[in-house]
């Protein structure tokens, strides 16, 4: 048999992972990637692979009903997001999917409270200046009493709410699905966009849906509070960028840390690149070593159960 993986990622620990596909007599492919491959170089690829691990590549009905067409007969997206996915399509083509949730809530709320430091306290733009021989001291926010309109609760979410807790920040958490947790109890839900204008940042940390693309748009950048601070650990279409380009020209959002974006990775031309007061980051924010690990085990686990060879 043979198995394709795309996960960026995974395929930077394949010295690792290759011997296990070996012992179960799987020859595995692992083109370069830098982000994702694209819908046509799916469709040439897959009908040659039993199996798929994905990573945030395109896996639409036509790339679904290409590999059926050939050998493909499961695939796991590897990690938490599964809005590049059409579970559907691969169902309707009899093509095993699945993928590996709650792997590394804990690391993307690092990240995500790492941006928050960050902005509140510029030093990152500190950094820039004291390397380009200037000594910038910038005032920044304290985070005690500030308040965080953090959208999405999920496992994420709520690594990311202990972490603002314990900084002594309010949090008001917007999710459909919220559940209070034990130990979380200082939360405050809210149906988005209620007191979005008490938010001293914004930090989204949701699944990307239908119902949620650009929640983040003109309105609700209107809405908030004039200087808020913006954080992005989830998927880039939360956000309108155009809409924050303007609220950044225009000093309504302060300045803003995106781990992702709209299109990835991010254009040359893209009219965000002139911020100054912006961190950009590379959609990176599961990627540490251990996390990287657990979730490639878990979605070797998965395939190779799929494929009949566990």
């Amino acid at each position: 048999m043979k198995v394709l993986i795309t996960c960026p990622p995974m395929l930077g620990l394949m010295d690792e992972f290759k011997p296990l596909f070996a012992a179960k007599a799987i020859e595995v492919d692992c083109p370069p990637v830098v982000q994702t491959l694209s819908v046509e170089e799916l469709k040439s690829l897959i009908p040659q692979y039993d199996g798929w691990i994905i990573g945030d590549d395109p896996a639409t009905r036509e790339v679904f009903q290409n590999g059926k067409s050939g050998k493909l007969k499961a695939a796991v997206k590897w990690g938490v997001g599964v809005d590049n996915v059409d579970f559907t399509a691969a169902n309707d083509n009899g093509i095993l999917v699945a993928n590996t949730p709650r792997m590394f809530g804990a690391e993307v709320a690092d990240i995500a409270m790492g941006y928050v430091i960050a902005l509140a306290r510029q030093t990152f733009m500190i950094d820039r200046a004291v390397r380009a021989g200037t000594w910038l001291k910038p005032a920044g926010i304290s985070l005690g009493d500030k308040t965080v309109a953090l959208v999405g609760f999920g496992d994420i979410g709520r690594n990311t709410a202990k972490r603002l807790l314990a900084a002594d920040m309010r949090v008001i958490a917007y999710d459909p699905y919220f559940q209070a947790v034990e130990g979380l109890e200082a939360v405050q839900p809210a149906a988005w966009p209620a007191r979005l204008e008490e938010a001293d940042l914004i930090v989204l940390t949701c699944a990307l849906t239908s119902e949620n693309h650009h929640i983040l748009n003109s309105e609700t950048f209107a809405k908030a509070k004039r200087g808020v601070r913006v954080i992005n650990v989830a998927r880039g279409p939360l956000i309108d960028e155009a809409a924050l380009v303007e609220a950044l020209s225009s000093r309504q959002v302060h300045s803003a840390a995106l781990d992702v974006f709209e299109m990835e990775p991010l254009p040359e031309a893209s009219a965000l690149r002139p911020f100054e007061q912006c961190i950009f980051g590379s959609h990176n924010a599961s990627n540490t070593v251990d996390a990287v690990r657990r979730a490639s085990y878990q979605a070797m686990h998965l395939l190779f159960d799929f494929l009949g060879c566990a």
